[in-house]
């Protein structure tokens, strides 16, 4: 099967049922549609970036393909000046499809996973840009994203969580002040903890070295502590100096859960949900959901092509990853992944432990049928 682009004529009024209404406004607002000269709507400005980020195409030939079909009246270079100036833009309008999707879960026990990607440019010696995503493990859906160059620190802080979310992160995301975010946000952490980053007393304020502990823990069982973990105070100290435990601004109630692998290594995992929720066990299974995220990005990096970024930091590089995540964000309107499984699903049933299943949900979700623009096809998964 051939794809088709969201921006082909076969699916653009759908594509414009999902948009938000107030296209003009904000593209006004943001300074990406002053006058519409040359360029009709805000609608057929964002086809326009659309075209131009999801096919192999220069702006010359999407000046032309626009032409012909009377989309814009646009120069190549006319579509560069366009895009260039449209990230506050794309960013405001990713925003909005997302929060639409959120605003209609019901509050429980949701699930939420939290992680950031690299995306580098041609000829980069290190990190280009870093994708911060929020994402739903059962559905495969992503709620929440945020583009930061290279020195953007992953962390809970930069998402909206919502009360009665539990959230899940990997050792980066282990930090008190980060469990702190989420705890004041009414949800729950459950994260991967690296015993070197973050500090653990017994609940008389004492400090433990979890370290000394791992000979308690044999292979096969499951090993947990209640414990808390101290908030530093706001004051930074110079060259990263220690603060004194009496200075903790916040105590937050936490259970260590940590069990042997068959190598030999032991694996922690630290949650602020009490036992009455969910058991040792449970904990370590609906961890491993986490790992969804990280073939989300897979799919993202081979079937979207993040990688052929054009430039590592040329000026419309933002404008073409936020393209390429809003072309998701449509999608999976479309799409409707919550067919496959409920939107809110409070509990991890055995028909979402399945990690293909969970994310074949979309296949190649910014394409359909077949293409009618470019030679560069983002095929989907041939069954």
């Amino acid at each position: 099967m051939k794809a088709v682009y969201v921006y082909s004529d076969d699916l653009w009024q759908q594509v414009l049922n999902v948009l938000p209404a107030d296209l003009d406004v904000t593209a006004r607002e943001c300074g990406a549609l002053i006058r519409c000269r040359n360029v009709p709507s805000a609608a057929n400005l964002i086809r326009l970036a659309l075209a131009y980020a999801l096919s192999d195409m220069s702006f010359k030939d999407v000046a032309a393909w626009a032409n012909g079909l009377e989309i814009a009246s646009i120069s190549g270079p006319g579509l560069f000046y366009r895009v260039r100036v449209m990230e506050k833009w794309l960013e405001r309008v990713l925003g909005q499809l997302l929060c639409e999707q959120i605003r209609g879960i019901p509050e429980g026990f949701i699930l939420r996973v939290v992680d950031a990607t690299v995306i580098c440019g041609p000829g980069s010696k290190g990190t280009d840009w870093r994708a911060h995503v929020l994402f739903n493990p059962l559905t495969g859906e992503i709620y929440s994203v945020e583009l930061t160059d290279g020195r953007g620190s992953e962390g809970y802080s930069r998402f909206q969580i919502g009360r009665g979310e539990v959230v899940l992160g990997d050792r980066a995301y282990c930090t008190a002040r980060g469990i702190d975010w989420v705890v004041n946000a009414g949800a729950h952490v459950i994260t991967r903890l690296n015993p070197h980053s973050i500090r653990v007393c017994d609940l008389h304020g004492q400090k433990i070295d979890l370290l000394s502990w791992e000979k308690k823990i044999s292979k096969g069982k499951v090993w947990s502590k209640q414990v808390l973990v101290p908030v530093p105070p706001d004051k930074k100290y110079k060259n990263g100096g220690m603060w004194k435990l009496s200075l903790a601004k916040a105590w937050i109630p936490v259970r260590i859960v940590a069990t042997r692998t068959p190598k030999g290594t032991v694996t922690w995992i630290l949650t602020t949900l009490p036992l009455e929720r969910i058991s040792d066990r449970d904990l370590l299974k609906v961890y491993r959901l986490r790992w969804q995220i990280e073939l989300f990005f897979k799919r993202l990096k081979t079937q979207l092509r993040l990688k052929d970024l054009p430039s590592k930091d040329g000026p419309t590089s933002k404008a073409w990853l936020l393209c390429r995540f809003l072309a998701v964000a449509i999608a999976q309107r479309i799409v409707n992944p919550g067919r496959f499984f409920p939107l809110g699903e409070k509990t991890v049933s055995r028909r979402s432990k399945n990690p293909k299943r969970v994310v074949d949900l979309q296949n190649d979700s910014v394409c359909a049928q077949r293409s009618d623009l470019g030679p560069r096809s983002l095929e989907s998964n041939k069954k």
